[in-house]
């Protein structure tokens, strides 16, 4: 049976750190009430808002099996406001079989009365942002968190009943070196949480670091940013450190102890269809994507003056279909499954990708056993490139 993964977006910090390049924004508590009225008026009217867009209206009779309230900084809404929205949630979804109900939570915005109430109302998997566990590199982009805040809410977590646990780090922050990334691993090791996701530091012009660095320029500590060089090195350092710990790649970014596997964000890779709640929150129903308005206030304003927040709608073509299915499932470990592409799309649709498959195979960078493809090991690193052959 079909399933839908459910996001709810909560775009709100206590600070921005300087790599950040998401829809957030640093808010106070009227804000963060306005915004959960905003939500709870956008779940009320979903029927009504997917026909006006002809997008996904078999998405709400679908049960539910994953719940991910990330952001921004989602565990600042506290218990109350959290349950607030989970009820409006359970008015319109069919929640009753949600196996992953995930929070995602930065060290110092959750005490250990918050973890409780959270578990009590059935989430079950915390995302922690770590980023780092050497305290300069935390202070060089801004976090407000120190090292120790993040292991004494790991503890915390697991007393209040946690046992799924993942914890974020980013390669190529600010004055890292190989031993400080050392360090960070070491101390991933000896918490041991279920699922640890590794990134690389996105140097780009959203963010105000990455728009430093792109600019040589100065500011954010931008000339302590390490060579891309070091990034890529620390990349196969932690996949090597990850391997020795039992933890599988099971994508490009994350590792998991066998079981605990983001049975979330698969949906994304795969793709399987999901919908996205809050600003700037996306959907996929198998067939269109869309997307609500970004900024806060104008997704305020359009709901509270009875307009669609849905901002922009794309029906893909079958050509696009085939495209995402590919550059999206070779982010797998698994790779993706030829025999069912040709299902879904036929034979005769497959046949030019067949051919781009051959010559990636020759050239090393796909490994093929039977009707499945992958990413060859020394595609990886450049996966980016390799993804870029699947786009026409």
């Amino acid at each position: 049976m079909q399933t839908l993964g459910v996001y709810i977006e909560v775009p709100f910090c206590a600070s921005k750190c300087t790599f950040c390049n998401f829809n957030s924004q640093v808010a106070r508590g009227s804000i963060l009430d306005a915004y959960c009225q905003a939500l709870e008026q956008e779940v009320n009217r979903l029927p009504a808002l997917y026909e006006a867009h002809r997008v996904g209206i078999h998405l709400l009779s679908l049960p539910v099996d994953s719940l991910y309230i990330g952001g921004g900084t989602p565990s600042l809404l506290g218990a109350e406001r959290l349950e607030r929205i989970l009820q409006a949630s359970r008015r319109r979804f069919d929640l009753d079989a949600v196996a992953e109900f995930t929070l995602e939570v930065t060290p110092g915005s959750a005490d250990g009365d918050l973890l409780g109430r959270a578990r009590a109302l059935g989430v079950n998997r915390l995302s922690i942002g770590a980023q780092t566990f050497v305290d300069r590199e935390l202070r060089a982009v801004g976090r407000l968190h120190s090292a120790g805040d993040t292991r004494d809410l790991v503890v915390r977590a697991r007393r209040a009943g946690f046992t799924n646990i993942s914890l974020d780090l980013i390669a190529g922050l600010p004055y890292q070196t190989e031993d400080s990334w050392r360090e960070s691993l070491r101390t991933v090791g000896e918490l041991r949480p279920a699922h640890v996701s590794v990134y690389l530091l996105e140097i780009d012009e959203k963010s105000r670091l990455g728009g430093e660095v792109l600019r040589h320029g100065t500011r954010y500590h931008a000339s302590a940013v390490p060579h891309e060089d070091f990034m890529a090195a620390a990349y196969e350092t932690a996949r090597g450190f990850l391997k020795q710990q039992s933890y599988a790649q099971y994508e490009i970014s994350n590792f998991a102890l066998s079981g605990f596997e983001s049975r979330h964000n698969q949906k994304y890779w795969r793709p399987e269809p999901y919908g996205g709640l809050g600003a700037g929150a996306h959907s996929y129903d198998g067939h269109c994507r869309w997307a609500n308005e970004t900024a806060t206030e104008a997704y305020e304003r359009r709901l509270a003056h009875g307009e669609s927040p849905i901002a922009e709608v794309r029906v893909l073509s079958p050509e696009e279909q085939l495209e995402e299915f590919f550059f999206l499932g070779l982010r797998q470990r698994e790779g993706v499954d030829l025999a069912l592409a040709r299902q879904r799309w036929g034979a005769q649709q497959m046949a030019g990708w067949e051919l781009r498959i051959a010559r990636l195979a020759g050239d090393g960078w796909l490994e093929r056993w039977q009707d499945r493809i992958r990413l060859t090991e020394r595609a990886i690193l450049v996966s980016n490139e390799i993804f870029q052959e699947f786009l026409t």
